[in-house]
């Protein structure tokens, strides 16, 4: 299977440095804000995020890891915070890729459970092949792939990470 780099490691930074400063200027009211990353990718691409946006302002960040059974959306989702961690705050959901959307509908349900000040949501690459109407607020690249194609994120321990297209 053959991989086209679509994004390589500094691509992928300039993105992360570009969408922390976009989630800075619609938070910048706040004092603290928590940004919700969904295991185990988007989680990765929330820490960064996180540590762009805390490098950059004066926000707050909490970070929260969103796990979500992606074969089976329908069962419980867990987070690293309680419900009462993140009521009345700015939150931000992350993934690293937005495909059917059905994931990101499934997390976004359950914060709506808690009385959010602000809800938004940022993905790294947005397929465009969405099943709900669900959208990121904040994206690092669009892409308009067929239904074969899948976009896989990878984030090295040596920090070499690049997104492909197989």
């Amino acid at each position: 299977m053959s991989k086209n780099i679509i994004l390589t490691n500094q691509e992928i930074e300039h993105k992360i440095k570009r969408i922390a400063y976009q989630i800075y200027e619609t938070f910048v009211d706040e004092d603290e804000i928590v940004i919700a990353g969904i295991a185990s990718n988007g989680s990765v691409f929330a820490q960064k995020l996180a540590l762009s946006l805390t490098s950059i302002s004066t926000l707050k960040v909490s970070l929260c890891e969103v796990k979500v059974d992606k074969q089976n959306p329908q069962s419980p989702i867990y987070t690293s915070l309680t419900k009462e961690a993140y009521e009345n705050k700015g939150l931000v959901l992350v993934d690293d890729v937005l495909n059917s959307g059905t994931t990101l509908i499934y997390a976004v349900r359950h914060f709506l459970d808690v009385p959010l000040k602000k809800f938004k949501t940022a993905v790294l690459v947005d397929r465009n092949h969405k099943k709900y109407p669900v959208k990121a607020d904040f994206k690092g690249i669009s892409l308009s792939t067929s239904l074969l194609e899948h976009v896989q994120v990878v984030f090295d321990d040596n920090g070499d990470n690049y997104a492909f297209l197989s």
